[in-house]
């Protein structure tokens, strides 16, 4: 092969000079593109709508990190928006929202993302600006000290919601020692001690292009999207010599525990969770299926028993979380301090429930409505696509058109609800978190 291509399938891109040449697989309304320098660049077309949304999915985050560090990939995503080499702060923020778009970033467990939402015209400038934040920041002791006070405030912030940190210790307490038990913030002691030359380390071994999948939907065609990504210099940011960051194995999470944590709030806050399907597995919508019948929303069973007819709580809610190789799900409410026992063998009843009986063929067709009229509705966004489109090289999923995947959502039956209910949803390996006055023990 010849030196600066690359394979794409069964196909080669070469730069030729200063010009990316390079081959498209389209895959049902999906291109992809790898340019020579690894970046993966994904499309979906949307033509009835007039804006772009454009993403960048760096392949690291808090579950790469080692237990001191922790917290280092959430400040590096703050500390890009304090200045890159052509722009300051302000002119970052400006950038975009002047033109009416917006530009925003997150740190998940498992990827940072930087994403802009802009008209079709503006697709260049948005390039632009993300190619600048993820590529050339300043990075500089300055910024990091003054940001470790801005986190710190965050931290803080997340420690005065009852219904954010009992969350944090929830997901602590069932990972215990593995990355994905950490906090995305960090910690005090963390944030407080991170040096800036560990900053920097990572962006240098983790902001390379290919460990990015860069992703837009709206009206944008693939070959334009290219064309402003070689205008804006994405082919000509050099690789790094860092394999790709990869998660610790894990011996999945705690079973059946139970702890309390003393808060001086007015409500008790309760997390029952157990372990859940990875992202890959071929029974996500059976699983997302169940989650939505079980407690998403105001039909699901949870709310109707323990809200409608037994008045133990104002919200309750099923969740669940998939990763590459693990996944996590579970139930959170907030009642009482003296109804905590009561709400929770009411939770773990219908639970009981579930695995004992699965779904009847009525409650199965209501959840199937439900579950694609969501994935219909959402999907008229072009940020719900940006993911979608994303997903595909961040977790090897095959794109499916929208009929497709209602098709599959059709084709889920009796028997594969209930064997997934007896499988994963089972009382007694919730584990259990209570936050609130010691009452609630």
């Amino acid at each position: 092969m010849a030196a600066g291509a690359v394979a794409v399938g069964a196909n080669v891109v070469e730069a030729a000079g200063d010009k990316v040449v390079t081959a498209t697989a389209e895959l049902t309304g999906l291109r992809r593109t790898i340019f020579p320098n690894g970046l993966t660049v994904v499309s979906e077309y949307m033509p009835h709508v007039r804006s772009v949304a454009l993403g960048a999915w760096v392949r690291s985050a808090s579950v790469h990190e080692a237990r001191a560090d922790m917290g280092v990939s959430h400040m590096l995503e703050h500390l890009v928006f304090k200045g890159t080499e052509r722009r300051g702060p302000r002119e970052i923020a400006l950038a975009l929202e002047s033109l009416g778009g917006s530009l925003d970033a997150w740190t998940s467990r498992e990827h940072t993302s930087f994403q802009a939402r802009v008209l079709d015209e503006h697709l260049p400038q948005a390039a632009d600006v993300l190619a600048d934040l993820l590529f050339a920041p300043t990075l500089r002791a300055r910024d990091l000290d003054l940001e470790r006070k801005v986190v710190l405030e965050e931290i803080s912030m997340v420690e005065d919601a009852p219904d954010d940190i009992v969350f944090e210790l929830h997901n602590a307490m069932m990972w215990g020692e593995h990355p994905l038990g950490y906090s995305i913030l960090g910690t005090r002691d963390t944030v407080s001690a991170l040096p800036l030359e560990t900053v920097r380390a990572l962006h240098d071994r983790a902001y390379r292009p290919e460990h990015i999948v860069l992703s837009a939907a709206g009206h944008v065609e693939h070959d334009a999207l290219l064309d402003a990504l070689v205008a804006t210099g994405w082919d000509r940011v050099p690789r790094g010599d860092a394999q790709r960051a990869v998660m610790p194995a894990a011996t999945g999470p705690a079973r059946g525990q139970r702890l309390h944590v003393d808060r001086d709030v007015a409500q008790s806050h309760v997390v029952l969770g157990a372990g859940a399907i990875a992202y890959s597995d071929p029974r996500r919508y059976v699983f997302a299926l169940l989650a939505s019948v079980l407690g998403g929303g105001m039909s699901s069973r949870l709310f109707q028993r323990v809200r409608e007819e037994r008045g133990l709580a104002y919200s309750i809610y099923a969740f669940h979380q998939h990763y590459r190789d693990a996944g996590m799900h579970g139930v959170y409410f907030a009642t009482s301090p003296e109804q905590v026992d009561e709400a929770i063998g009411a939770v773990r009843a219908e639970l009981g429930d579930l695995v004992a009986h699965g779904l009847p063929a009525a409650e199965l067709a209501i959840g199937k409505g439900q579950l694609k009229g969501q994935m219909t509705l959402s999907l008229e966004s072009p940020g719900s696509r940006l993911y979608r489109a994303a997903a595909t090289e961040l977790y090897g999923e095959p794109f499916r058109s929208l009929d497709q995947v209602l098709a599959e959502i059709d084709a889920i039956t009796e028997a594969d609800v209930a064997s997934l209910a007896a499988e994963m949803f089972r009382p007694d390996d919730m584990s259990i978190l209570t936050l609130g006055p010691s009452t609630a023990s």
